[in-house]
Parts: C-alpha cells; structure tokens; sequence
C-alpha cells in the first residue's frame, strides 16, 4: 500500500486533473478533485477520508470539505469517464474493452446496493456491493473508464432505501449482463477511436447469461470474445440434417458446446497445439468450430451469424475445458488467445486498486457517493500506471482547505 512521487512524469498531475476535471461546474468542485486523486497516491495505508485530507492540508475542516464533496455535491461522473476514456486512449495502445467486476465487501446492510452474493472464485457467500466495470486494456496493462452498481430488487422496490441513499428514479432493476451492455454502449459514445473487441467472463462477473451478452453484442455489431458455460446451445453443419432430439429443424445439429467436442472431434472441430501462450511454459491444446446460435423464434433475434467456438486446456494436471465464443472468425488463434488473457490484467488491476488505491476504503453510504468515489480511484489509477513510477514520497498540496 504503498504512495507515489508526483515527480519524473509525462503529464504532471495539475495539467492531467484540469483535464479530466474540465467539466464539473464549479472552481471548488475542480479544486477538490485534484485534491482527491492526489491524496489518493500520496497516502499509504488505509484511505480513510481523515488520512486523505492530513495528506493534503492541515486544515481541521478539510476532512469536512473532502467527505462533502464525494458524497453530497451533486456533479456528474459521466462527463469525467468519457474524459479519462479519451486521455487514456491517447496515453496507451489498448487491445480490448474488457468487463470486469470489483466486489466491494461490507460489515453493514446500510450502504447502496449491499447484498449476499456467492463468488464463484472462491465458493463462498459476502455481504458485499458489486461493481461492474469496464477496462481499456492492452496486453500488458488496464485502466478502469467506467463503473455500474448493481442494485437487487431489495434495492430498486424499497422506497425508503432509494430515498435513504439518493437512487435516481430513473435507475431501475438491471442485470450484470445488462450493466455490461450499458458499458460497452456508454464505451462507444465516449470513445474518439475505431471500437475494439469486447472481452468478458460473464460468470466471473457474476452473471447468469453469456448467450444474452452476445446476442446483444451481435446487435450492436461489436466484434467479441466472450467466456461461455459447456451447456451452451449451439448448431453446427448448416446443410447437416441428423435426426437428433434437438436438431429436427433442417437448420443443423444443435447441441451443447461441451458435446461439441465430445460428439465428433473429426469432423467438426479443427485441434491444434499451440505453443506456450501463458507465459508459464505449459502448452495448451486448442479445439475450435464454426457454430451458430440457435435461432428464436418469431418476436426473437433473427441475426444469423457465424462465430467460432474455442476450447482451450493447459497441461496443467487438470483436464477443465475453457470455452470461448468469438465473432473474430478468421482472426489467428494465438491472437485470440493474447485477448482472453486481457481479462487476468483487469482482475490485476482491480486487486492494485483495492491494495493501493483506496478502492475498498470507501466511508459513504449513497448511490452519487459511490459512483463519485469509483470515478476518483479510477483516476487516480489510470494516472499512476500510465504516467508515473513507483516510489516510497509524498508532498502536501493544500495549505488550506
């Protein structure tokens, strides 16, 4: 948990904070961002909202001053996303839009969008708030641009905790895989380049629907490269008419995408051995086929496209089939291998902020609180990676708040 010199960089962070912080209203709104993101590199330990302001005055009502501008005043966050979208687009060559999540834990029920949620890394139930988020990543490096709370319905239906917290009544119930669609729209407005492929984990996101995610992606016409769970319903062969329980239609076979590669690996996947991608000397096996999705029915989607559908297994003494599904047909094998591998550079960047930013530290209970504070640690992330190197200083910045 360590701090950060303000020296020896690119962009000094005055010059990088007007930028990012152009947009809010008010001179004091602008002044005490600066103030948060440094604070935010210069404290080492816990990010306290007392040991934040100690950092950067020695005013007794700059903890006030601080805790009010995160948590009461009303600016939007939007505006300062869609700014470090493009600053960071200028500053690193990103590969991937990556959605990833960030589980927030809590002791108490009071915070917004607090709930019990199974985590599948690591097979046990928290009390926690979940982030989802959205990653401009290269191969080996990501930076956070964007955030969505997910609110259950115990939050959405109650009308005393939306008052309680300032929930705006335009925000209703959303799914983690609409959160995510949300991202990659808000993504596409902000950014001033040519979209990149999307890649996500859904299930490690905590949600319950990959084949939802795509669809919706195919909507958009957003290439992909998507994890997907083995019972996923997929056909393949479009002139192959076998009479099987789920293939009648004349459409193809439809089947599992794990019986996939269980059915008839001769004819209907492509295997291949490909070198040491991982950087741990193991090589991996990769099977791969075109599938479509099985079609809907009248009111349903009715876009047929092809995709492939990879399975990837580690020599690593366990045989666990990895499945992938990508709209990035005719792309090299090893190239999509290097974009699934941008998922585990947002899970790093998510562990630095909770470590060293502040990320988990979080005092407010409100809904523009949390979205204030995400927007901040994720500036002050994108900055420390993208501009400056690690070292063990700080420096005061207000005399006077």
């Amino acid at each position: 948990m360590g701090a950060y010199a303000l020296t020896a960089t690119r962009t000094s962070l005055p010059v990088f904070a007007e930028r990012i912080f152009e947009c809010l209203p008010r001179v004091d709104q602008r002044r005490w961002a600066q103030a948060y993101v440094h604070s935010l590199l210069t404290t080492s330990g816990k990010k306290s909202v007392r040991r934040l302001a100690a950092a950067i005055s020695s005013s007794p009502a700059a903890s006030q001053s601080l805790h009010q501008f995160v948590n009461a005043s009303p600016w939007d966050w939007m505006p300062v996303r869609a700014e470090l979208t493009r600053w960071a687009e200028q500053q690193m060559t990103p590969r991937a839009w990556v959605l990833g999540q960030a589980v927030l834990r809590k002791r108490g029920e009071h915070s917004c969008g607090v709930h019990r949620r199974f985590l599948p890394s690591t097979g046990r139930s928290v009390t926690c708030q979940l982030g989802v988020g959205v990653f401009l990543s290269s191969y080996d490096q990501a930076v956070p641009v964007d955030w969505r709370l997910l609110l259950p319905g115990s939050w959405t239906k109650d009308p005393e905790r939306r008052l309680r917290t300032r929930i705006p009544d335009e925000i209703g119930p959303r799914s983690v895989e609409q959160h995510a669609l949300d991202l990659v729209d808000a993504l596409g407005a902000a950014s001033r380049t040519a979209p990149l492929p999307v890649v996500a984990d859904l299930e490690a996101v905590g949600g319950t629907s990959a084949e939802a995610l795509v669809r919706g992606l195919a909507l958009r016409g957003r290439d992909f490269v998507v994890a997907v769970p083995d019972t996923l319903q997929v056909t393949v062969g479009r002139h192959l008419r076998l009479q099987r329980p789920h293939g009648g239609d004349g459409q193809g076979l439809v089947l599992s995408a794990r019986s996939l590669f269980e059915f008839d690996a001769g004819t209907l996947t492509r295997m291949e051995s490909v070198a040491p991608w991982d950087g741990r000397g193991r090589r991996t096996t990769v099977m791969s086929s075109f599938v479509r999705l099985p079609q809907r029915g009248a009111n349903g989607d009715r876009i047929h496209r092809t995709y492939r559908l990879l399975a990837t297994r580690s020599d690593s003494g366990r045989r666990t089939l990895q499945l992938w599904l990508t709209s990035l047909t005719h792309t090299r094998t090893e190239s999509l291998l290097a974009l699934t591998r941008t998922l585990g550079q947002a899970g790093r960047s998510v562990r630095e902020m909770s470590d060293e930013f502040g990320l988990l530290d979080f005092e407010g209970r409100s809904y523009p609180g949390w979205h204030h504070h995400m927007s901040l640690v994720s500036a002050a992330y994108a900055y420390s990676r993208i501009e400056r190197r690690p070292t063990g200083g700080g420096e005061r910045m207000l005399a006077a708040a």
